[in-house]
C-alpha cells in the first residue's frame, strides 16, 4: 500500500499523552465488566464492533449516551509514522465518501478519529482498548488504540498495512450508517426483539460496514492507484480471521450460528468484495438481501 506522501486528515484527535492504563473492570449501567471478560467476549464477539459500547449498554440496561467534556483536541506528533498512516487512511475515506454522497445529492460529514491508550471517555460510555476499535454514534467518533494493530497481526494472524486500513474503513462504515439513518433504525429495534433477532440485526449491520469498507477501497484505488494485489489479499485474510465462526472455533471448538453478531468469515469476505467490485451503496443493502 503506497500511502506515503498522500494527504492526511485534520480530523484526528490524539489523547494518548493523557491516556492511562486501566485496572480491573469498568462500570456500565450498574454492571462491572472485568478485563478478562472483555478480552474473551468482546475481542472475539466485537473485535470490529458496531459500537460494542452500545451493545454492552443494552445488555446492562444503560441509559442515554453520556455527555463527555474534553479539553482542547491535540494533533498527533508530526514524526509519528503510525498516526500518519491512520491519518492518511482516514483522509482517503473522507475523499471517497464525499464523492459518494455528492453523487447522491448529499453532503458527507466526516467523523473524528480518536487515538487513545488504555481507556478513554466517550459519549457512549467508557471505552477500553481491550474492546478493539469501535465507533460511537453519540459523538460520531471512531476510537482506536493502535496497540490493537499488534493484536491483529500477532494474535489474530492478520498482518499488513491494508488489514489495518480495513479496520479504519470498517469503523468509518458505521459512521456512514449513522449518517444514512440506518443505525438509529436498528437501535430502535434493539430491546424489542429476541436475542436471536438482535444478533441477526447486528450481523447485517456489520456486513454492511464491511461492504462500505469495500466501497472505500474501490473509490480510493480509482483515485490513487495505491493498492497492490497483495493488499486486497491482506484485507480478505483479515475478514476471514475475524469471522464469528473462526473466532468461536478457535476459542471454544464449537460454532453457534445463532450467536453470531458479525457474520461468518465467508460472509465478511463476500460483502467486502461486494463493495470493492461494485462501489455502490445500493449493492450493500444487507438488510434486504435474502442470502448473506
Amino acid at each position: 500500500m503506497r500511502w506515503e506522501g498522500e494527504r492526511q486528515s485534520d480530523n484526528v484527535e490524539d489523547r494518548r499523552a493523557g491516556g492511562g492504563g486501566g485496572g480491573g473492570g469498568f462500570g456500565f449501567g450498574g454492571r462491572s465488566i472485568g478485563i478478562g471478560t472483555i478480552v474473551i467476549a468482546l475481542l472475539a464477539w466485537g473485535v470490529f464492533g458496531i459500537n460494542p459500547l452500545t451493545t454492552i449498554g443494552v445488555l446492562g440496561g444503560a441509559g442515554s449516551p453520556q455527555v463527555v467534556q474534553q479539553g482542547p483536541a491535540q494533533k498527533p506528533p508530526a514524526n509519528d509514522a503510525g498516526a500518519a498512516f491512520v491519518s492518511t487512511v482516514l483522509a482517503s475515506t473522507e475523499d471517497a465518501w464525499t464523492q459518494v454522497f455528492r453523487q447522491g445529492g448529499a453532503q458527507y460529514r466526516p467523523p473524528k478519529l480518536v487515538l487513545f491508550r488504555g481507556v478513554t471517555p466517550t459519549a457512549c460510555g467508557t471505552g477500553q482498548a481491550a474492546m478493539g476499535p469501535f465507533y460511537c454514534p453519540g459523538d460520531q467518533k471512531v476510537y482506536l488504540d493502535m496497540n490493537f494493530f499488534d493484536t491483529l497481526s500477532r494474535q489474530l494472524g492478520a498482518p499488513g498495512e491494508f488489514a489495518r486500513a480495513y479496520v479504519v474503513a470498517h469503523e468509518v462504515g458505521h459512521h456512514v450508517q449513522t449518517l444514512l439513518g440506518t443505525t438509529a433504525k436498528v437501535d430502535g429495534l434493539r430491546g424489542r426483539v429476541s436475542e436471536r433477532e438482535n444478533n441477526a440485526l447486528s450481523v447485517r449491520m456489520e456486513l454492511q460496514a464491511d461492504c462500505f469498507a469495500g466501497i472505500w477501497a474501490n473509490k480510493s484505488q480509482q483515485a490513487k492507484n495505491w493498492l497492490d494485489q497483495g493488499d486486497i489479499e491482506s484485507a480478505m485474510n483479515a475478514a476471514a480471521r475475524i469471522g464469528d465462526d473462526t473466532l468461536q472455533r478457535q476459542q471454544t471448538g464449537a460454532v453457534r450460528p445463532d450467536s453470531f453478531t458479525h457474520g461468518s468469515s465467508a460472509q465478511r469476505q463476500r460483502w467486502f468484495m461486494q463493495g470493492l467490485k461494485t462501489g455502490s451503496v445500493q449493492a450493500c443493502d444487507t438488510f434486504n438481501a435474502q442470502s448473506l
